[in-house]
């Protein structure tokens, strides 16, 4: 179980560190919050349905935004 909480620390701050922080912020509101919640998160799908933004927009925005998708 340790060991998964690491992976799972480990995906997280590859997202921080990989995505366009610029390009979110700069983004109008729900679709920033959706953005942040992946990056902390990891998962498309939570982000998504919890702000009210279309995956296959946030999908879209998530690449425009660098945001890499992470398995663990």
């Amino acid at each position: 179980m340790e060991r998964y909480r690491e992976e799972l620390e480990w995906a997280r701050e590859l997202r921080r560190r990989e995505a366009d922080w610029s390009y979110i912020e700069s983004r109008p509101e729900p679709l920033r919050t959706a953005l942040k919640l992946l990056v902390e998160t990891g998962d498309l799908w939570y982000a998504a349905a919890l702000t009210g933004v279309d995956l296959e927009e946030l999908n879209e925005e998530r690449i425009k935004a660098k945001i890499p998708i992470v398995v663990v």
